[in-house]
């Protein structure tokens, strides 16, 4: 039975399906600019170590400059932006949100102290912000429902894609000219292709009806308070923003764990490929979370996607394993002696933590009202963000600064004990995601 078919007898095909030979290209060309998106965002965590020693700045600096700088104003931008594209023309804004983006992580590379550097962050997540709810929104409009948990995880391989490109360049450049440089080869690419999607990508609503002045428009809050009284929303909001403190907050200092605790090694590895210690951790953190969570963003949305024809349920229960399974994959790694077994062994928990993406965001569009899905994202980025990437990594360096000052650790010990410590926050948003198995039946819309 054609894809058509099925979607008119079970009423949840979107009325602006697009053909498939577009469906793919647009999804490629949005998988492209999120990939730039997070090469931006992630390379300032490989380049933590080297910036904390020329501008002296602490671990809580860092995880402030790495986290709530970025978050700051993507939190806070990204409702209104959303807004614009529940009605507006939606490949324009994410045009003019990557060039903007781009350019603030260009300007990163000027900066002469903290201030200078956290405003640079600032501008980064501020341009970001207008992304990701106007694309989610968009592959869903262009999606049949039994495909939407697929085409959104292509598009959030972008994640660890990115994640490997902006770790693995950014060390490699940083080690030979510097971190400054590393700023300005991953901000140029988005800088070229913000003209290609501005004229590339489709707006479908244009077929539908003019843009703007399809029906009344609910208000502000009134949008939130309707996303905020669908359960199954509201506990996947709560329970992602809780499992990102773990992945968002560990991000800026993996490296930094690696040094401080196996630094002999790692100089001797990276020595062995021809490497200095930040291109080597760089190319092997970047690995490991790239090539993992690929695996991983893939394996939850055809998990999701294959068991949800029968069961919905199966959206939130699988983040809801992974989630609980990641707990003891941290505990043995931040405690084993060998780098090499512990850098390998990261992969597992990468994989883990990467299943949630397609599932959750496929589930948090379904279950809200089409006419406001941008603003659905929105409003699910800005609790992720907020919590997530803006106050993980503050919270990660201020328990590894307070573990030094408290109970006499040194650097690395520290920084073991605050990266355990935040890892037993997994068990809590494994017991939200599967709280949300009672109602997303009821909840899910087409």
């Amino acid at each position: 039975m054609s894809g058509t078919a099925l979607n008119e007898r079970s009423g949840a095909g979107s009325s602006f399906e697009q053909p498939i030979g577009y469906r793919r290209l647009a999804i490629l060309l949005l998988t492209i600019a999120f990939t730039l998106n997070f090469v931006d965002r992630q390379v300032i965590n490989i380049l933590a170590e080297p910036i904390k020693h020329e501008l002296h700045l602490a671990d809580w600096q860092v995880g402030l400059m790495s986290g709530l700088a970025f978050a700051l104003l993507y939190t806070v931008a990204g409702i209104p932006i959303a807004r614009l594209a529940d009605k507006g023309d939606r490949p324009r804004i994410i045009s003019v949100s990557i060039f903007a983006w781009s350019a603030f992580t260009v300007a990163c590379s000027m900066a002469r102290n903290f201030p200078q550097l956290l405003l640079g962050r600032v501008g980064v997540g501020l341009g970001e912000a207008g992304l990701t709810p106007a694309a989610t929104s968009l592959i869903v409009d262009y999606s049949p429902r039994e495909r939407r948990a697929s085409a959104l995880s292509l598009y959030f391989l972008g994640v660890p894609i990115g994640t490997l490109a902006g770790m693995a360049m950014g060390g490699i450049v940083a080690d030979v000219y510097g971190w400054r440089t590393a700023f300005v080869v991953a901000g140029l690419p988005g800088v070229l292709m913000a003209p290609v999607l501005a004229f590339a990508l489709r707006e479908p609503r244009r077929s539908q009806t003019t843009i703007g002045s399809s029906g009344p428009r609910l208000g502000f809050l009134a949008t939130l308070r309707q996303l905020w009284s669908i359960r199954t929303y509201r506990l996947i909001v709560m329970a992602t923003a809780i499992q990102g403190v773990v992945g968002y907050g560990f991000a800026p200092f993996l490296a930094s764990f690696f040094m401080r605790n196996h630094g002999a090694e790692v100089a001797s590895l990276a020595a062995s490929f021809g490497l200095r210690p930040a291109g080597f951790l760089g190319l092997s953190l970047g690995l490991s979370t790239g090539l993992a969570g690929a695996v991983g963003v893939w394996l939850g949305g055809a998990l999701a996607d294959r068991l949800g024809r029968n069961d919905l349920r199966a959206y939130v229960t699988i983040p809801a394993m992974a989630a609980m399974l990641s707990l003891p994959c941290y505990i043995l790694i931040f405690n084993l002696d060998s780098v090499v077994l512990a850098l390998i062994g990261l992969a597992v928990p990468n994989v883990l933590g990467a299943m949630w993406m397609g599932p959750i965001h496929s589930t948090q569009q379904s279950v809200s009202p089409r006419e406001i899905r941008s603003s659905a994202t929105a409003l699910f980025l800005f609790v992720l963000n907020l919590i997530s990437v803006g106050l993980g990594p503050l919270l990660v360096g201020a328990l590894s600064d307070g573990a030094v000052s408290l109970f006499g650790d040194d650097a690395g010990s520290g920084l073991r004990t605050s990266l355990i410590t935040v890892s037993f926050l997994a068990p809590l948003s494994a017991f939200l995601f599967w709280s949300a198995r009672r109602s997303i039946r009821e909840d899910y819309k087409a």
